[in-house]
């Protein structure tokens, strides 16, 4: 294989790993949503005032908006139970969970970054 060939197949893996990359940043950018899965991959089910109190700093409208965001992209499940007054539950999906390791290794490495600085 030419030079050329090899830099054109390494061009074309890069652009993939990149679009990958993007896609899954369009998916979980935002100020809360990386909050909401960690929140709900630490404390398993939680209720809507749970998540807003373990979320610090998040309102009410911009909660639901979230939960509603990842909802829709299968990350987490909403569960509606029939009571008075109505609760609900909010948990990851087994999809959402593969985010974890993600999670963890940003954890780890914002841990280590802020070390470093701090130095």
């Amino acid at each position: 294989m030419t030079a050329k060939a090899i830099k054109h197949e390494k061009s074309i893996a890069c652009r993939s790993q990149l679009r990958a990359i993007h896609d899954t940043l369009e998916l979980i950018n935002g100020k809360w949503k990386i909050s909401v899965i960690a929140s709900l991959s630490f404390l398993g089910k939680c209720r809507f005032m749970e998540l807003q109190r373990e979320v610090d700093g998040v309102g009410a409208k911009m909660l639901s908006q979230v939960l509603k965001e990842l909802e829709e992209n299968q990350l987490i499940n909403r569960q509606v139970f029939d009571t008075k007054p109505v609760t609900v539950e909010y948990s990851l999906t087994d999809y959402g969970r593969t985010l974890q390791r993600v999670i963890n290794e940003m954890a780890e490495w914002g841990a280590n970054h802020r070390k470093k600085i701090l130095e």
